[in-house]
């Protein structure tokens, strides 16, 4: 061993060589950031970087009157640069560490995304049926995020539908119910930070748990947001993405 590697202490002056060599935006994360993010893309979402928190409740992207601080992609080719491979989301944590990351919607998961006070009485109610739930992520901005399978590709593409809702994040606060993020969307994937002090985004149920299938949630995450409204429940409009 020892001559094959040039000796232990060879080995260790070598290694300690190269540790003290790397650039800081080349170390691993020791925060469990990255391994976080891998495991995001390792169950199948699809991540890119995103904006994060700047000074002052600002955005990192330094657009004055951004609508939406630290919750958007850096690019706007933000959904052909989204990514499951490993290598190129260790470089991207790496050489970004202070970047949020989105996932989008509508490849292989969808995100239910309905107020907080509402989201956790559909989750009771829902585990307590005995109903597969899957991950589940709450953001300090008050809204919790269920992840889901896609609704998939329809053979008739006329039949799709685009989420007008979170096409354009800037217009969410008209939207207070549920909103479903599809084709054409994005959410913050854990472990997010927002504006603000110990704002983030974070798991509740983590990517062990199986993503279900929407429709599985849908009338009980309805049902629980129409009574977090103060309104009857109207399961032909409350629920539905909108079509194009």
């Amino acid at each position: 061993m020892s001559q094959e590697f040039g000796g232990r202490t060879g080995l260790q002056g070598k290694l300690t060589q190269w540790l003290r060599g790397r650039r800081p935006k080349e170390a691993a994360d020791d925060s469990g950031r990255e391994a976080l993010l891998l495991a995001a893309a390792g169950a199948g979402l699809p991540l890119a970087p995103a904006a994060h928190p700047a000074p002052g409740y600002r955005c990192s992207c330094d657009r004055v009157g951004c609508p939406t601080p630290a919750r958007h992609p850096v690019s706007f080719a933000w959904q052909t640069q989204s990514t499951t491979d490993r290598g190129q989301i260790e470089r991207w944590a790496r050489h970004q560490p202070q970047a949020n990351f989105i996932t989008a919607t509508g490849m292989v998961h969808d995100v239910l995304d309905v107020p907080l006070e509402a989201g956790l009485e559909a989750m009771e109610r829902l585990l307590a049926s005995g109903i597969e739930v899957g991950p589940v992520a709450e953001s300090s901005d008050g809204r919790l995020l269920f992840f889901t399978l896609t609704r998939g590709t329809p053979e008739d593409e006329d039949e799709w539908w685009p989420c007008e809702l979170d096409c354009h994040p800037e217009t969410m606060d008209e939207h207070p119910g549920l909103r479903w993020h599809c084709r054409g969307s994005y959410v913050l994937v854990p472990p997010a930070q927002l504006p603000g002090e110990g704002q983030s985004v974070h798991w509740v149920r983590g990517l062990e748990h199986p993503l279900p299938d929407p429709l599985s949630l849908l009338e009980v995450l309805t049902d629980a947001c129409a009574r977090h409204a103060g309104a009857e429940p109207d399961h032909a409009s409350a629920a539905w993405p909108l079509r194009g």
